[in-house]
């Protein structure tokens, strides 16, 4: 491992379908019954709302990204804008952020294979056997990753087109046997039976389902063509959360009742049966599979660059920067996959406390992070055009008044979780990890200054 550079291998359609896939995880599938119970048919406000905060953030962070495309994104844009103090936070909430929900998907994965194909193999064979194979991939090469990301992406892009079409058509009555209505918006205790408080404490829980968009400035850094390939995914992410998510979430909430818990359990299965599409449990369980596989290769893959990034900022081993001759960080990717392994673990052995601290520590994480986007940006900006204005091909709308009104939404978001009891225990746990962080580098910081001092 004598080489300390990454392969720009991924090409123009595996960054396109990065950006497509990133977007649409296992959540909109079968979390979003939870959502809709939450807030009536009023839940498809919830998702344009969350969804337009998540459009304003990547805009910002493709700005950054096309004007500086390089190593460890929006970490290194926070270093330059904000301090290292920044770059570091940044970089390892990300990083922690992602080897929990490796373990997460890994085991989805696992249990949605135990109940579909493999009822007797134990989960947790299963499980390891899922991390292991999607480690594998991301060990081969960053083409490998990009391969296996663009099938995967491609199906579940496939599947929620065809939904949409398919779910148009029966609502407008030009499916056989079908009629308009559009009743179910309205008659179940009107459009939002639990009113607006609901609405927006909705738009909490749904920021972390959009997390994932951010991935393709992560993997620019391995592209043959960063700042087309950024730009693009950046000019696409409206229609692609106007599409995928609110378009699909309309239909699900014209088609069903809100409040037919048993149908929520998997909205879209039951939309299918509605509609009357044959093996429609045995096609959704298709795609949830490839969307946790998605979100497992895509962790994974992501997890190891961010720990790339940092290691080569000197703000982990300096070990893990090392890279194999086909340009893969080895020792980054096995590192992951034993953290990866460790949760797994814990999430057997102690599900309800070691494993939950984990999950709620890195609960509110995503939040931290978009934050520090948005600051970072409207910092950067200024120095950009004093000193590069050319590079700024990508531009933020209406700066810096929608900068700062994405910053005062994602506050007023955060101080609401601390009014909800349902997220408090998150947020608070999110801080401790910040705040632990924060005493972690201040440690860094402490050690550098004195072996200065020696070598001086």
């Amino acid at each position: 491992m004598s080489q300390q550079t990454l392969k720009k291998d991924l090409k123009m359609r595996h960054m396109t379908m990065i950006s497509l896939g990133g977007v649409i995880g296992a959540g909109l599938f079968v979390g979003s019954g939870a959502v809709i119970q939450t807030a009536g048919p009023a839940s498809v406000i919830s998702y344009a709302l969350a969804g337009l905060l998540v459009i304003l953030v990547m805009r910002m962070l493709g700005e950054m990204a096309v004007a500086k495309p390089t190593l460890g994104s929006f970490a290194a844009y926070a270093r330059t804008a904000l301090g290292d103090w920044a770059g570091f936070i940044v970089g390892w909430l990300y990083w922690y952020f992602w080897v929990i929900v490796v373990a997460v998907e890994a085991t989805a994965g696992a249990k949605t294979l135990e109940n579909w194909l493999l009822p007797g193999v134990p989960l947790w064979v299963l499980t390891v056997i899922l991390l292991f194979l999607l480690t594998l991939t991301n060990l081969i090469s960053v083409r490998s990753y990009g391969e296996f990301e663009y099938w995967f992406a491609s199906i579940k892009v496939a599947a929620i087109i065809l939904f949409i079409i398919v779910g148009a058509l029966y609502v407008l009555g030009l499916w056989p046997h079908a009629h308009m209505d559009f009743s179910n918006l309205t008659k179940h205790g009107g459009f939002a039976p639990f009113g607006v408080v609901a609405l927006f404490a909705s738009v909490t829980t749904l920021i972390f389902s959009f997390f994932g968009s951010e991935i393709v400035t992560i993997a620019a850094s391995e592209s043959a063509e960063p700042r087309q390939a950024v730009a693009r995914a950046t000019n696409s992410v409206i229609w692609r959360v106007l599409v995928f998510y609110i378009g699909s979430i309309f239909l699900i909430v014209t088609i069903l009742p809100w409040n037919d818990k048993a149908a929520m359990v998997s909205p879209y299965v039951s939309a299918l049966r509605v509609i009357g599409i044959p093996g429609a449990a045995w096609i959704m369980n298709l795609v949830v599979l490839t969307a946790v596989l998605s979100c497992l290769n895509s962790g994974l893959y992501t997890a190891s660059r961010m720990l790339f990034a940092l290691a080569d900022s000197g703000d982990a081993p300096k070990a893990l920067v090392a890279t194999n001759e086909r340009g893969v960080p080895v020792r980054a990717i096995l590192f992951c996959m034993l953290v990866g392994y460790l949760s797994v673990a814990m999430d057997y052995l102690s599900p309800n406390t070691v494993f939950l601290f984990l999950l709620n520590s890195s609960g509110a994480v995503g939040l931290f992070i978009y934050l520090l986007i948005a600051v970072s940006e409207l910092r950067m900006r200024r120095q950009l055009e004093k000193t590069e204005p050319d590079s700024l091909r990508v531009r933020m709308w209406a700066y810096p008044f929608l900068t700062w009104l994405s910053i005062l939404a994602m506050a007023a978001v955060i101080i609401s979780m601390a009014f909800t009891a349902s997220d408090r225990s998150q947020l608070i746990l999110s801080l401790v990890s910040v705040v632990i962080l924060l005493i972690l580098y201040a440690i860094k910081r402490t050690a550098q200054g004195k072996s200065n001092q020696q070598a001086a």
